[in-house]
């Protein structure tokens, strides 16, 4: 083999994309390329993503994202929102548009006591019965929207983030609830570092990511393949890594513990050099555009103490190896028939397990499955 051929297949060498994107990237600069709109991308079916999105619990705004008395538009799942927080304190959230003459009620639109009221005729809606419930100029409701006419979203508020439960089928609801983090709300914890990414992809090769053991030596440059013990639940999932981490006084053992429950909810538990719990919000809006903010919270004796510097650093590492996958992320397509290797994960065993989350179309054969089920 020639000298050209071994430099280009060194495992030594960054990958070409991910050196050329990232090298020169810093400060603001590096903030505003997580976020930045990728021009030229090509269209959702052509990369087999048009397959809708998996069913569970999203964490979509962080809970200070709406003050009561507050009325905000969010959009995901393709589809624009009304959220706004009662005077009661409860967040609730519509499909956006007015049944009457189709204002957007999250722009402009006002709280009256716990109902939304649209910013055009004041028509005024229920969060939990989808019904409008006053029109202050008409003696009566029409009997259309006396009943249900508009989408209600089952809410809820953990770890301090606000959570929509998804499905295709609006009259389906949750099927297993968000797991409460304690360190979320230890005083002894630190107020939350959060950072934050657009993702033109899909959830489900993001989750994949995290069983696709061989990439980490190539994209991310460890030393070797780590090993994990993985754990499949019901509705969770998770992986265990033990591994010996480097400090300025020596190896120690460390502990990388992840845990998912749903295609929405992930966390990951960091023990060994610092204390650490990352709160991943995995939050689609279309198709192939994800949010995707990763919040951090250590104890404050470590975070504030001798060793903030190790803490930070190990902070600095994790949003590293996310700005490395987005690269790859950004511009790759679902490929519903893989050719595995040995050494690859098991990467047919997730995708056959992580078909749960999609809801069989009504007609379907049973063992018949969509393309991005499709376990190759």
């Amino acid at each position: 083999m020639s000298n050209i051929d071994r430099s280009a297949t060194d495992a030594r060498t960054p990958p070409v994309a991910v050196w050329a994107l990232l090298e020169k990237l810093r400060g603001q600069e590096l903030v505003d390329w997580r976020i930045a709109p990728m021009e030229g991308r090509v269209s959702v079916a052509e990369r087999n993503m048009d397959v809708g999105f998996p069913f569970g619990w999203y964490a979509v705004e962080m809970a200070d994202f709406v003050a009561a008395g507050q009325v905000k538009p969010i959009r995901y799942f393709g589809m624009d929102m009304a959220m706004w927080r009662g005077e009661d304190g409860q967040v609730r959230v519509i499909d956006a548009y007015c049944k009457h003459l189709g204002a957007h009620m999250g722009v402009g639109g006002k709280v009256h006591g716990n109902l939304l009221e649209c910013p055009f005729h004041a028509w005024r809606y229920d969060g939990e019965e989808g019904v409008v419930k006053d029109i202050p100029y008409s003696k009566a409701i029409p009997p259309q929207v006396k009943r249900k006419c508009t989408r209600t979203w089952a809410v809820t508020e953990a770890n301090g983030w606000i959570w929509l439960w998804y499905h295709p089928d609006a009259n389906v609801g949750p099927m297993w609830e968000v797991v409460h983090h304690p360190e979320a709300s230890n005083p002894d914890w630190t107020a939350y570092e959060t950072h934050e990414w657009v993702i033109y992809g899909s959830i489900q090769n993001m989750a994949e990511n995290g069983v696709d053991v061989a990439h980490f030596k190539y994209i991310h440059g460890t030393a070797n393949v780590p090993a994990a013990e993985l754990r499949w639940g019901d509705w969770g999932r998770g992986a265990d890594v033990k591994a010996r981490m480097g400090t300025p006084t020596g190896e120690v053992d460390g502990l990388i513990s992840y845990d998912t429950m749903g295609p929405g909810q992930s966390w990951t538990r960091f023990t060994g050099i610092s204390e650490t719990l990352l709160v991943a919000s995995l939050a689609p809006v279309e198709e192939d555009v994800l949010r995707v903010r990763y919040s951090f919270t250590q104890p404050k004796s470590q975070a504030e103490g001798p060793g903030a510097g190790l803490a930070k650093a190990l902070i600095r590492d994790i949003c590293k190896q996310l700005d490395q996958d987005k690269v790859i992320w950004d511009r790759m397509k679902f490929e519903p028939n893989p050719i595995i290797c040995d050494g690859d994960g098991p990467i047919p065993q997730f995708r056959s397990w992580y078909s749960r989350y999609y809801a069989k179309p009504e007609g379907t054969p049973d063992g018949e499955v969509t393309k991005l089920r499709s376990v190759g």
